[in-house]
């Protein structure tokens, strides 16, 4: 199983002090945090994207080749890349691209993000939103699997003749996680292409995580792509801790009740109840965590939201090494035991490149495309021939 922590890269103020971290600060805590992860032995960074204040993460994959340079097992994944609002050209070569320069350390989440004025800056229709997300990730899964694409839909230009460079790496693309916290549309789409759906349940009740993953797995079913407990899925958290349970609840209440997300909103005590976000020791996070399978069934990635709501990167930190240290090879170690041999493992690059070999043969890396006319990207013969 997966363990890591994401960010959303929030400005906000600390409610204690009054103090605003400027943008580049908050960037550069952003790396400190992904390098302390990979060092204190968590496997997954995530960054979010956002394209409006007080969010700084407006390119996840400038951000993630900038950690991928200063890790080496880390893999390095997207809290949300936008499927709607960028183009999945360009997502096509950005993260071909990345995963080339990393190794293979790179998967992604695909999701139609929670604000509604992106569409219009993009040129899109948030009311066509779900449609969108389909045809783009359609058009994507084919730039990605074939060399040659032909192509028109209905929200983007025609392709013709086009091929995405560079091509995924060892021939397999980066494996992708279908985001969505209320879109039983999106659901269906994961299972329909046996790709992975992350629930990032950290504002919702287990009884509504459980329906959408239960969705995702019959479907998943449906479609072939084996059993439904052999679905990938993975799950949202959120954790504060100190080794005293009182200290932590103490020192993260006016965090909780100022966090623009949720303050003036339900109690700390409430929500805690309701949703994943556990106050306490790293003994009842353990606790807390352990019993999300009973509730979903075994499932490959656990991430977890540390650094929101204007927490000082000194807490930040602190909290990264308790998870890495005193949680997570707990959870890791009771999890693996209690998962049945038939559940996979979480997807890597390694292992997909070994299946993918393991159908048909080794890949030859060899570039075998023709340059053509370098002005118009079509050869002159081709030209032609729509003429005759």
């Amino acid at each position: 199983m997966q363990f890591g922590i994401f960010t959303i890269a929030d400005i906000t103020p600390d409610p204690t002090t009054g103090r605003v971290p400027t943008e580049n600060e908050r960037l550069r805590s952003m790396v400190e945090q992904a390098t302390l992860a990979e060092q204190v032995g968590l496997d997954v960074f995530a960054v979010g994207e956002h394209h409006n204040p007080p969010f700084v993460t407006s390119s996840p994959t400038t951000t993630l080749a900038y950690i991928g340079a200063q890790t080496t097992d880390l893999i390095l994944s997207t809290a949300t890349t936008l499927i709607t609002t960028n183009d999945p050209v360009k997502i096509a070569e950005d993260y071909a691209m990345l995963q080339h320069l990393t190794g293979g350390r790179v998967d992604l989440v695909m999701g139609r993000g929670n604000t509604g004025p992106v569409y219009p800056w993009f040129g899109q229709d948030i009311r066509k939103g779900v449609e969108i997300a389909i045809e783009n990730y359609d058009l994507l899964r084919r730039l990605w699997t074939e060399d040659v694409v032909d192509w028109e839909g209905s929200f983007r230009t025609p392709l013709q003749q086009f091929t995405s460079t560079p091509r995924p790496l060892d021939g397999v693309a980066p494996f992708v996680w279908h985001g969505s916290i209320r879109s039983p549309q999106i659901a269906e789409q994961a299972a329909y292409y046996g790709d992975g759906f992350l629930h990032n349940n950290i504002f919702w009740p287990m009884s509504h995580t459980q329906q959408m993953v239960q969705l995702y797995r019959e479907r998943y079913e449906h479609y072939g792509h084996g059993t439904a407990r052999q679905a990938y899925v993975g799950l949202g958290g959120q954790a504060f801790m100190r080794k005293n349970s009182q200290d932590a609840w103490n020192e993260f209440r006016p965090y909780f009740d100022n966090a623009p997300v949720y303050g003036g909103g339900p109690s700390m005590e409430d929500f805690t109840r309701a949703t994943p976000l556990t106050v306490g020791s790293p003994e009842q996070v353990v606790e807390r965590y352990l019993t999300m399978a009973d509730g979903v069934g075994d499932y490959q990635r656990q991430m977890f939201l540390m650094d929101h709501a204007g927490l000082p990167q000194k807490t930040v930190l602190e909290q990264i090494e308790l998870l890495g240290t005193e949680v997570v090879p707990v959870l890791r170690r009771e999890l693996e035991a209690r998962k049945p041999a038939d559940v996979p493992e979480a997807p890597t690059h390694a292992a997909r490149v070994a299946e993918s070999e393991s159908r048909r043969g080794a890949f030859d890396d060899a570039y075998k495309f023709e340059t053509g006319d370098n002005w118009t990207g079509l050869r002159a013969e081709d030209a032609e021939n729509r003429t005759r």
